[in-house]
């Protein structure tokens, strides 16, 4: 593994500049081709006319339902959005006269609106239709109920617009856990990741992984289309996972819980013994737990890897390994020094009394005098 960024390091500086000044970056806009080609099966879409209009771009990543804007209001109209016509929209619409529809569509055309999209199967106007072959507008149907149209397609909008990061690592999905293996060239991340794969785990993305922040909350791992399913062994070449392991061998995508470093390693190093002390490692402003395992002769690594997932997993669950048992290590030491100081403490003595002390002294004399 390693030959991307091989592949970089042998390229022209001012090509490197360029291809890293796209390892991270928010998407600006898309097209509504793009939208409709990737999501017209999961949205039920089907283009009704505009089709010379396909390349206007959707400018923001949520949707707009044209509520004053159907009545001629536009100040604060969402012009950049994804218009969409429902049950109520639609039923007014249908009250204007032709050429008041004609109006108000010719305004919000000017104003640059990327679509329409009509839910519920409506047809559209005369005049909408006129105006939208006219003007080049694309206008969409939906059999889906408004409701649920604008909350699917605001959760595949806001997946086009989410910022994203390429890293030179390889994901793996490892009992559920998403783990990023990092590391320089040749370390073994690839000998590591095949030896999860044959344990029963799956690989999401070798060498090199697109991430994307979700909704400022969770960071999505994939793979390029180019080399999903595939993967660089140095000595071998390049293979292909899903036919030597089979398809359960392979995810699309998957949440990253983990990320583990892989450094060479040497006498100087000072590894990590209880587990206590927690890193983080920042992948687009957000903090993922992460952990370094250090490679030497005769380690598993993909061993180390495994438990180091199935314990982020218990973490996750609220069983913390190292804080339990650092807790029985105090209390155990807490109960120990109890026991050393009752020992140490000194036997108390009854005081006697001037009374019994004359009392013994008058026995002693008549034991003496006899």
């Amino acid at each position: 593994m390693g030959s991307a960024a091989e592949f970089l390091a042998c390229l022209p500086p001012v090509l490197q500049l360029s291809i890293c000044c796209h390892m991270q970056k928010a998407i600006h806009g898309i097209t509504v081709a793009h939208f409709f080609e990737t999501y017209r099966e999961k949205l039920k879409m089907e283009l009704i006319t505009g089709e010379a209009g396909v390349h206007r771009v959707i400018r923001e990543g949520t949707i707009n339902r044209p509520a004053l804007a159907l009545t001629g209001f536009f100040k604060y109209f969402a012009n950049k959005r994804i218009q969409v016509l429902g049950a109520a929209e639609m039923t007014y619409f249908k009250t204007l006269t032709p050429q008041a529809q004609t109006d108000v569509l010719n305004g919000m055309i000017d104003r640059h609106i990327p679509c329409l999209v009509l839910t519920r199967n409506f047809h559209p106007t005369r005049p909408m239709l006129a105006v939208a072959k006219a003007r080049k507008l694309p206008i969409f149907r939906s059999p889906m109920i408004t409701m649920n149209f604008v909350n699917l397609a605001t959760l595949c909008i806001d997946n086009e617009f989410a910022p994203s990061s390429v890293e030179h690592a390889t994901t793996l999905d490892v009992r559920g856990i998403g783990t990023l293996l990092r590391g320089d060239s040749g370390v073994g991340k690839s000998e590591c990741a095949l030896a999860l794969i044959e344990r029963g785990h799956s690989l999401v993305a070798d060498d090199l992984t697109v991430i994307k922040l979700l909704d400022e909350r969770e960071l999505m791992a994939s793979s390029r289309p180019l080399n999903r399913g595939y993967m660089e062994c140095r000595g071998i070449g390049i293979i292909n996972i899903a036919e030597m392991f089979g398809v359960k061998s392979i995810r699309l995508d998957k949440r990253i819980d983990l990320v583990v470093s892989l450094r060479e390693w040497t006498p100087e190093v000072v590894e990590e013994r209880t587990g206590l002390e927690e890193n983080f490692y920042e992948v687009l402003g957000l903090k993922i737990p992460h952990i370094e395992i250090f490679v030497r002769p005769g380690r598993d690594i993909a061993r180390l890897v495994e438990v180091a997932a199935l314990t982020q997993a218990l973490k996750k669950m609220g069983h913390d390994p190292a804080k339990d048992f650092n807790d029985r290590l105090i209390a155990f030491m807490a109960r120990d020094v109890e026991q050393i100081t009752a020992k140490a403490k000194p036997v108390p003595t009854k005081p006697i009394s001037v009374k019994a002390s004359i009392f013994s002294r008058e026995e002693k004399n008549s034991a003496e005098s006899v």
